[in-house]
Parts: structure tokens; C-alpha cells; sequence
């Protein structure tokens, strides 16, 4: 075992644990599709009296998909059992996914060789600071983890004042959900909550193999209940560009970004670029 940011992480997992890994999140994700589904949804009968299974039947999404129960019933169960694309995307359809539902589906699928997700970068160059501290609107840069690692003072003064916090409270998750600051100045508080909690479901699947996410998790969804039913919902989703509202105490009026966010380069690329670009008034 090596130490990484304090915990213990094996130092190396064989193919197998890999795909021990990713099966039982496969199977936990397919079941969390299965539950939100109501049979009218997928355009079966509607059946009397209470149903036990929330959502669809495994049963009835294995007929859906054109696949047998058991097949079905063991990927839920997470087991190595193998399984085409073709077949994937079935059960992708019969499931009704999302655009990005799917994209998350196929990457938890991954029918090449198991490869470990790189390793979380922890640390940027000064001249990547420097480019963040020239623009004049919010900007910042965080890891797979939502861990800021940096940011100017346009974040400081609308989204929340990192710089007064120790590096342990960095975290832009734990922020959102703890710390009441960030409510009085994000007005669609609820909105961002969500589509945050959504993005990071899919860095946590990402990182099957490293044991910093379920212990985050575990204990936010300890501080938080709204954190933890969020995550219950297992929803996934892409970055794509986000409209946030802020207003600090000493202003009426309530200022509109766009968030763009850029990904890095292949050689960090659990690193993101988030770049705030004010919204004119006409296009609020």
C-alpha cells in the first residue's frame, strides 16, 4: 500500500479488481436507472394494486432490451458476466437514458481493457495562475475532486471568499453544501446544487479505485441531508455551460453569468478551467 493525500491506496490493481470494481458500479447505476422508471413510462401495462419494485421490474427491463432475466438480474448484481455494446445499448434504451445518461452508461461498460483512471492532480503551474488572475470576471480551477486549486479575486468577491479559508475547506462541493455564505449570494442555489451533484457522480464512478470518494461522500452526506438526497438520485451529467445568479448583501441588483468550463490537456485531464462571462442584461 503507498500513502496518497493521507489514505491508503493499493499499489496496483489487477485487471480483475478493476473489473470487480466497475461491474458493481455498473450494476448499482443500472438499478438506480431501473427504480426511477414507472411501467408507463416504458409503455407497459399499467398493473394493479402496490408494486414492491420501485420503478420497472427487472424482469420487465430484461424484455425491453430483448435479454434473458438472469443475464439481466446479474449485471445488476454486479457480477463479470460479459456484455456487448450492442446489448449495452439496448439496456440503455429500454432504461430511456439521458444523452449523457448514455455517455456515463457506455464509460461504466468499457469493453477494452480496464485501465486505472490517471492520477488526481493536486498541483498547477505559476503560469496557469497567472492566466486566471488576468481575467476580470470569476474564474478558477479545480480536479476530478471539486478541490480549487485556483482562482482570482472576482471569486473571492462574488462566489465565496476561498482565500480567508484554509486549503481544507477548498473543496467547491463541500462549500456549496456547507457553507450558508454561498446561499445568500447564489440565488439559484437549488439548481446549481443539483447539476453540481450530478457532475460529480460521474467523477466518482470515474475513480472506482481510489478511495477518497466514497470517503468524501460518506461524510458530506453525514453534514449534509441535502447533499445526501441528491446523491441518493443517482442522476449523472455532463459540464456543459451553466447560468448562475449572484447578489451580495450590498447590492439590489442580481448579476448573470454564463460558466463556461475547458478541459486540459491529455496530460491533466482530470483538470477544469471554469471562466464566468457576464450575461447583458436583454439575455437574462
Amino acid at each position: 500500500m503507498v500513502e496518497l493525500n493521507g489514505l491508503s491506496q493499493p499499489a496496483h490493481l489487477s485487471p480483475v479488481d478493476l473489473n470487480s470494481m466497475r461491474a458493481k458500479t455498473l450494476g448499482d447505476y443500472l438499478k438506480s436507472r431501473r427504480a426511477r422508471l414507472q411501467p408507463e413510462q416504458a409503455g407497459l401495462a399499467k398493473t394493479h394494486g402496490q408494486r414492491r419494485t420501485p420503478g420497472l421490474r427487472r424482469e420487465e427491463v430484461a424484455i425491453l432490451a430483448g435479454v434473458s432475466a438472469t443475464y439481466y438480474t446479474f449485471l445488476e448484481q454486479g457480477r463479470e458476466v460479459a456484455v456487448s455494446r450492442e446489448v449495452i445499448e439496448s439496456i440503455g434504451r429500454a432504461l430511456q437514458l439521458s444523452p449523457d445518461e448514455h455517455t456515463h452508461l457506455l464509460g461504466l461498460w468499457n469493453g477494452n481493457e480496464p485501465e486505472m483512471a490517471p492520477p488526481i492532480t493536486s498541483e498547477i503551474t505559476q503560469p496557469w495562475r497567472d492566466i486566471v488572475n488576468q481575467m476580470a470576471f470569476p474564474a478558477f480551477i479545480t480536479n476530478d475532486r471539486a478541490e480549487l486549486l485556483a482562482w482570482n479575486t472576482a471569486v473571492d468577491k462574488y462566489v465565496l471568499d476561498y482565500t480567508s479559508r484554509a486549503p481544507e475547506q477548498r473543496n467547491m462541493m463541500s462549500s456549496l453544501f456547507t457553507d450558508p455564505e454561498i446561499r445568500t449570494r447564489l440565488i439559484n442555489w437549488e439548481e446549481m446544487a443539483a447539476h453540481s451533484v450530478a457532475i460529480f457522480r460521474t467523477s466518482y464512478d470515474k475513480y472506482t479505485h481510489d478511495p477518497w470518494f466514497p470517503k468524501f461522500v460518506d461524510d458530506l452526506s453525514k453534514e449534509s441531508s441535502e447533499f445526501a438526497s441528491l446523491w441518493e438520485l443517482h442522476h449523472v451529467e455532463a459540464k456543459r455551460v451553466t447560468r448562475v445568479y449572484y447578489r451580495l448583501p450590498d447590492q439590489e441588483q442580481a448579476i448573470a453569468y454564463d460558466i463556461n468550463s475547458l478541459s486540459f490537456t491529455l496530460d491533466h485531464p482530470d483538470l477544469h478551467l471554469c471562466i464566468y462571462s457576464p450575461v447583458k442584461e436583454q439575455e437574462s
